[in-house]
């Protein structure tokens, strides 16, 4: 039996395919039609999808939509006329999308798939990320919390995940959100809202967070571990043009510009961002200000997820926690919930925001509706497309690059590492890409990570970001407990998906500089079953002492990550990379 599930129309269109209940293939649109966090209709996907399970749409016994278009309608429906005259240009706006694409996914899914309209069933958008991570999980008993912006109606979920079926508890309802709240302060410093939720997160290190207390205006905790959001400061219900209200302006001061560059005294001022200006000190106080404002909200969503956390009996879940939903990416919360909380076990898939409502909504109908018992567990994120060594050479072919074929891999890490210990950027592009937003070895840019420099090298050379954005170590499975302080290393799916910042332990801050983000890292275990990369590293270590490698995503800034073949030889070729792994051919731009 083949099901296929489907996220379309807000963020991160995606798709998935499930046989007899196992993952047979899922990916992101955005890296099929290489245009960053498509939220289209996913056909590429889907055919994908389709060609890797060896079925036309024809042999689909359902397809599942990740959330309920009608119910979603009736809330902006529903916030239009309770906030008019205020919310006139929502409501254009909102008809434009619905009335003519959003409301009628039954009628485009069945025209795009030739499928019958009763082969078509639509989950809860909440449920769906709940699902997401739990039926994909080795718990048969957890909590399951989920946060995101909102879905239909609901922004927050707490669950109760047993064997086969996910019992909504409780739930927080528009505009009481925690992800839109992010959000609104990701505005107000100046990145694009989905996209610079991030940069907030990597910003907060180099702040203090003096600004709590503004904060808690604007959201406030109860004592139930709900939250209320103050409406006096957002404009997000009511507006298409701003997040946030005058009052918000009123209490922060006035937002930072958009594009401006950022830098304090604790991150420097990089090479790559040219002459230091004239007026450097003033810009170093006014973006030491915004820097205090991200500790601020971040430190402020901590607490509230900690202490919705803590409301939660973790005992009656046998110490279990499965999350889902955007926020479940902010990896700084992820790491402190053993240390402030009673969960002990936490599972996070690696697509937990809206993209991964395509894998939930499909486990969803499995498990809930068809009743099926096999459980699938997620245990790593090679869900995509792999490219043969006659693909990969025949892409090669469109370029004059030199270039040498390796038939042993052991003799390919050989050079590779080589390269890395003399501070060469490389690209590697090997097997599956990756599920999810995190670059985990096989389309990733690694490189030095003893080199203090070599944030400013990769930065300078391909990202072309921001000097306070960390970079990743990828980190061998048996030696992460030497470097990193972690808690029961060997649980589910502790650090593998790259969603958990946890310590450096002081006497290797020094030694992994490039890697430590104020002390600090977002780390990667390593498996030994994804032979390929664990093999590099351990290859590294054994030269070096250094059992982990710097890793960022295969891409540059405003692109997805890559995927082909020809999107990897064209990231190369536009940016300052050095080498480029692919498959078994290793390149360089050198005659």
């Amino acid at each position: 039996m083949y099901i296929l599930g489907i996220s379309a129309f807000f963020h991160d269109a995606s798709a998935a395919i499930f046989k007899d209940g196992n993952l047979i293939a899922a990916i992101e649109e955005e890296k099929l039609s290489r245009i960053k966090h498509d939220y289209g209709f996913p056909s590429k996907a889907i055919q994908f999808c389709l060609k890797e399970a060896n079925i036309s749409s024809e042999d689909l016994e359902y397809v599942v939509f990740y959330e309920k278009p009608f119910v979603k309608f009736d809330r902006i429906l529903k916030t239009v006329i309770w906030g008019f005259p205020k919310t006139f240009k929502l409501f254009q706006q909102s008809m434009t999308g619905w009335l003519f694409d959003k409301l009628w996914v039954s009628s485009l899914i069945q025209s795009e798939l030739d499928v019958e309209r009763k082969k078509i069933v639509f989950s809860n958008h909440h449920l769906s990320h709940a699902a997401s991570s739990y039926f994909c999980s080795p718990f048969e008993k957890s909590a399951i919390v989920t946060f995101d912006g909102v879905g239909e109606w609901a922004t927050t979920t707490v669950s109760e995940g047993n064997k086969n079926n996910i019992t909504m508890q409780k739930e927080l309802t528009f505009p009481h959100s925690l992800g839109l709240i992010y959000s609104v302060f990701t505005a107000f410093l100046g990145f694009e809202i989905n996209e610079g939720e991030y940069k907030v997160m990597g910003m907060a290190p180099y702040g203090k967070p003096n600004y709590v207390e503004k904060v808690r205006k604007v959201i406030k905790s109860n004592k139930d571990g709900s939250f209320t959001v103050n409406k006096k400061y957002i404009s997000y219900h009511y507006s298409t043009k701003s997040s946030f209200s005058k009052n918000f302006v009123k209490l922060f001061g006035e937002p930072r510009e958009p594009g401006k560059l950022f830098f304090t005294n604790q991150t420097g001022y990089p090479d790559y961002f040219g002459e230091k200006p004239n007026d450097y000190e003033l810009q170093v106080e006014s973006n030491q200000y915004y820097a205090d404002i991200a500790a601020s909200i971040q430190k402020v969503t901590e607490e509230l997820v900690i202490n919705l956390l803590n409301q939660i009996p973790a005992e009656k879940y046998e110490y279990n926690l499965c999350l889902a939903g955007g926020v479940a990416l902010n990896s700084v919360i992820n790491g402190k919930i053993k240390k402030l909380t009673k969960f002990k076990n936490i599972y996070i898939q690696p697509s937990a925001g809206d993209g991964g409502g395509a894998i939930g909504a499909a486990l969803s109908f499995i498990h809930q509706a068809l009743k099926k018992n096999q459980r699938f567990i997620m245990d790593h994120s090679y869900w995509g497309p792999n490219y043969s060594d006659d693909e990969i050479k025949e892409s090669l072919g469109k370029y004059s690059y030199k270039f040498e074929y390796f038939e042993n891999k052991s003799d390919l890490h050989d050079c590779i590492v080589n390269d890395l210990i003399d501070d060469k950027v490389i690209g590697l592009f090997q097997n599956k890409i990756e599920w999810g937003p995190r670059a985990l070895g096989n389309r990733s840019i690694i490189a030095n990570p003893s080199n203090s420099k070599m944030k400013d090298i990769v930065n300078a050379k391909i990202k072309f970001r921001e000097p306070y954005r960390p970079f990743a170590p990828s980190v061998l499975e048996d030696k992460i407990d030497e470097i990193f302080d972690v808690k029961n290393n060997q649980e589910p799916n502790p650090n593998d998906f790259m969603l958990n910042v946890v310590d450096v332990k002081k006497e290797f801050i020094n030694k992994i500089p490039a890697v430590s983000h104020m002390g600090t890292a977002r780390i990667q275990s390593v498996r030994k079953s994804n032979k390929d990369y664990y093999n590099l590293i351990k290859k590294f270590e054994s030269k070096t002492n250094i059992p982990l490698v710097l890793n960022t995503s295969f891409n540059v800034k405003g692109e997805p990550i890559v995927c082909s073949p020809d999107d990897a030889l064209n990231t190369f070729t536009i940016s300052g990379l050095d080498k480029l792994v692919l498959g078994n051919y290793y390149i360089s731009k050198e005659n």
